[in-house]
């Protein structure tokens, strides 16, 4: 073995080598970061500038400093001078502490300095497991590996409204029925050699006199959905480690109680020719909305 991950208590730790002096790694997960120590908040931003300017110079400074999950520019409150303010979320705490240092007190895009600060506020919602919409896993995914530095497979698309085992059936009355679909997706990291699989469920009730070409619609959302939970389990089992030399490893999360269904060629839905576009918005799942507690310390 020529190194050993030591399991750290944040996301920060180290990799201990016996060839290399200790390296520090930051170890990022796909879930939402509520972590407080993750926010970034930039005040002092001048009125001169549009909103989608100052989100885009904004982007562009901070994202440098590491991957981004979230920014919001707002106006200031009435009471106080006019201009804006943002917060900035970042996956990694290292990141955000980074980049607090370093543009605090720049001028940046504008003409006087910004002030920069992290999030003080300490609130419980630094022990949620909230996992990413899909979109976010792909974006996240491509900051740091790239396009082609991972794939999704589905092995598995079954129609499962008709559970063979009669006790786990739902009860619906005469004029409604349940359309339930389970998929197997894997997630392929072909450059590090290793792969994980996750498992997706999506059902609804639907009325029995519905519409033919509705009913066909619902099955496809429901197909989508189904695939899209199967891809976003498998990246919550993924741990990227950013290493202090910019290279990035990788680390699956086993778990040991977990059993996969087998491959079976029984039931199997063929995708390969459907198109998901139709159905993108069957299953939006967007951290956006999360209900954000922007209380903090006010700079001094």
């Amino acid at each position: 073995m020529f190194y050993e991950v030591i399991t750290p208590l944040s996301s920060c730790s180290f990799i201990q080598s016996p060839y290399l002096m200790d390296i520090e790694v930051d170890i990022i997960d796909f879930k939402v970061p509520l972590e407080n120590n993750k926010t970034v908040f930039v005040w002092d931003i001048q009125p001169t500038f549009s909103e989608a300017y100052i989100y885009e110079s904004l982007w562009s400074v901070y994202s440098a400093f590491g991957a981004l999950y979230l920014l919001k520019v707002c106006p200031n409150a009435t009471v106080a001078e006019p201009g804006f303010y943002a917060m900035v979320k970042f996956y990694s705490s290292a990141q955000a502490s980074k980049a607090q240092r370093a543009t605090d007190k720049q001028c940046l895009f504008q003409s006087s300095p910004l002030k920069v600060r992290l999030s003080t506020k300490q609130n419980l919602s630094f022990y949620s497991t909230k996992p990413l919409s899909l979109s976010k896993c792909h974006n996240l995914a491509n900051h740091y590996l790239g396009f082609g530095g991972w794939s999704t497979r589905i092995i598995t698309l079954k129609d499962i409204s008709r559970c063979m085992d009669a006790g786990c059936q739902e009860e619906t009355d005469d004029q409604s029925v349940l359309l339930k679909y389970g998929c197997i997706a894997e997630l392929t990291f072909q450059q590090h050699g290793m792969s994980c699989q996750g498992v997706g469920v999506a059902e609804e009730i639907i009325d029995n006199d519905q519409d033919p070409e509705e009913k066909l619609r619902k099955r496809g959302m429901l197909m989508k959905r189904a695939k899209d939970k199967a891809v976003v389990a498998a990246f919550e089992k993924v741990l990227l480690m950013i290493l202090g030399n910019g290279k990035v490893a990788i680390e699956i999360k086993y778990d040991p109680d977990e059993i996969l269904p087998e491959e079976n060629s029984e039931g199997v839905i063929q995708v390969n020719d459907i198109s998901w576009n139709e159905f993108e918005d069957a299953d939006s799942n967007t951290e956006e909305d999360f209900p954000w507690d922007l209380t903090v310390d006010l700079p001094h």
